[in-house]
């Protein structure tokens, strides 16, 4: 046995381990996956030119990620939202139900604020717009709105843990694809604002969504079944990486959610 296959290793990328039965993934028992339409497994349908968006919550990467590791997913998520969104339906929607707080949170928001803030209806904001002491008082912005998400679950469970998922790149330098730039990089500076947040950076290791991508993984504007698992087999990969060259920050998963704690350990 390599046991070295387990533990960090020196250059690797964190998209250059593809793990199986979603790798350390696994040591979560729960997971919340907060996001829009490519959270919720939407297909695009088209009939007589008219689209139509139908949210297939079994086909969500966060339900492959919990068949495969075994855990249970929560899908705080729909097709549209976004964090302002968020924050004003998760009660409304049981997103906050405290039976459903989780030992880590995945959030993917972001392409429905850019839309928003390419029309002029939001500012993507700067870390100087969050007080994680009090994010009651965030300015208006979707760096304010966004930290607000991360703090409210924080106040549910302090020690679970969240990972902040970044867009992957498209082919050309559209308004957009810049926009998307600047959302990853304000996401770097929110992940060190916070203790337990971590980037899941797939602007930067994940594949070019390019023609071939769409080819495989796309129907219509939407990724299709492949493409949901494909995301999973990312996103789970990745986390498995975090885990394995932070190891300190997870020793204790175990007790996330109980009255327990080691302290001679790192949380």
């Amino acid at each position: 046995m390599d046991i070295k296959r387990y533990m960090d290793r020196e250059n690797e990328q964190p998209l250059d381990t593809m793990v199986e039965n979603g790798g350390f993934c696994g040591i979560f028992r729960t997971l919340g996956c907060i996001g829009d339409s490519l959270s919720s497994g939407e297909f695009e349908s088209l009939k007589n030119g008219q689209k139509g968006y139908h949210d297939y919550f079994d086909y969500s990467w966060g339900q492959y990620i919990a068949r495969d590791a075994g855990l249970t997913v929560y899908n705080f998520s729909r097709g549209g939202l976004a964090a302002k969104s968020f924050l004003e339906e998760a009660d409304e929607r049981g997103w906050s139900d405290p039976a459903k707080v989780a030992q880590a949170y995945v959030i993917a928001l972001g392409v429905n604020d850019i839309f928003a803030m390419l029309e002029g209806h939001l500012a993507l904001g700067s870390a100087a717009d969050i007080d994680p002491d009090d994010c009651s008082k965030n300015k208006p912005t979707f760096a304010g709105y966004y930290a607000k998400i991360i703090a409210k679950y924080k106040a549910m469970q302090p020690k679970a843990k969240f990972f902040l998922v970044t867009c992957p790149r498209e082919p050309g330098n559209s308004e957009f694809q810049a926009m998307c730039d600047k959302h990853a990089a304000l996401l770097h500076d929110i992940a060190a604002l916070f203790e337990g947040c971590y980037l899941v950076d797939l602007r930067r290791y994940a594949p070019v969504y390019d023609e071939a991508f769409h080819r495989h993984f796309y129907l219509g504007g939407h990724l299709n079944a492949a493409g949901y698992r494909l995301t999973a087999l990312m996103i789970e990969s990745y986390i498995d990486y975090i885990i394995r060259h932070n190891p300190e920050d997870f020793t204790q998963i175990g007790f996330v959610g109980t009255p327990y704690h080691n302290e001679g350990a790192k949380w």
